[in-house]
């Protein structure tokens, strides 16, 4: 076995029960991020570790849901967290699994703070119709820049790389605005772009827009968006190792399942559930961990 090999198997060099605490996020999120990076390396499993429960714990700040009296200065106090990263200072486990990650991919400290920026956005009151080139901003920040780090990770080509991450990010970020919008409503959120809204006289108010007719042409114009984006990232994964973009290829599967069956349902009632079969996204992502 070579070197290289050796350290993929190994892992990252961090304390085991550092690596063990940062699973630990990952496992109480409740989400099905930590059975999709089975696919990978431990190193480059553990590396994801780190990077989903950096964006996790952000994201509860700004979601409110983390304990925090004031979240907005919290979230702040993460710029300096992460450039004391930089240094090599840490303070917890996730710290110390995060510096050993930085160290190893070669992470770059914008992307981190790109992605607090995203999360301020969200904490300094509800995004409400934003206008187009705030929804791109934001979808970067939220989205893009976490692929950024993740390719990264995932030892995608440069180049490549920051296609699928520009691409890939903007099109989950869609389909994630499209399948929330009423619990998004229920929040004070609206982040359909206002240009959209007024072109199909949607109401700016949120309560009122998911009852609004014109809400399903402004959807299915997004939905387009959206599905241009993953045939552009589609585009550019095909110019990579498969090893190197197998991640991104089972996101954008499961992804692209719900986006089908948001489109067939239609937002004329976005409240109505959304009916998703089982075995076609397992269909979808078997045929994406082939590279079909």
């Amino acid at each position: 076995m070579s070197f290289g090999h050796k350290q993929e198997a190994l892992g990252l060099v961090c304390a085991p029960s550092d690596l063990v605490s940062v699973e630990g996020i990952v496992d109480r999120s409740g989400t099905s991020f930590g059975k999709g990076m089975k696919v990978l390396s431990p190193l480059r499993r553990q590396g994801m570790y780190a990077v989903y429960a950096f964006c996790r714990t952000v994201d509860d700040i700004a979601d409110g849901d983390s304990g925090e009296k004031n979240p907005q200065q919290a979230l702040t106090a993460w710029f300096d967290r992460i450039s004391d990263l930089y240094e090599g200072k840490t303070r917890d486990a996730l710290d110390n699994v995060l510096v050993a990650a930085i160290e190893r991919f070669h992470l770059n400290k914008k992307d981190f703070d790109d992605v607090i920026e995203g999360m301020l956005m969200d904490c300094q009151g509800p995004i409400v119709a934003p206008d187009e080139e705030t929804l791109d901003l934001y979808c970067d920040r939220v989205a893009s820049a976490v692929g950024r780090l993740s390719v990264r990770v995932f030892g995608t080509p440069h180049h490549e790389g920051a296609v699928i991450a520009y691409h890939l990010g903007r099109a989950l970020q869609l389909t994630n605005i499209l399948r929330d919008i009423a619990e998004d409503a229920k929040r004070g959120r609206l982040y359909l772009p206002k240009e959209l809204l007024e072109r199909f006289y949607v109401p700016l108010d949120p309560a009122e827009a998911i009852y609004a007719r014109g809400l399903d042409p402004v959807c299915r114009i997004l939905a387009g968006r959206a599905r241009d984006h993953f045939r552009a990232a589609d585009k550019a994964m095909k110019h990579c190792p498969s090893s190197t973009v197998r991640p991104a290829r089972l996101m954008a599967a499961s992804y692209k399942v719900t986006l089908e069956a948001l489109e067939k349902r239609g937002w004329r009632n976005p409240e109505s559930p959304l009916k998703i079969c089982p075995w076609r996204r397992k269909l979808a992502l078997a045929l994406a961990f082939a590279g079909v």
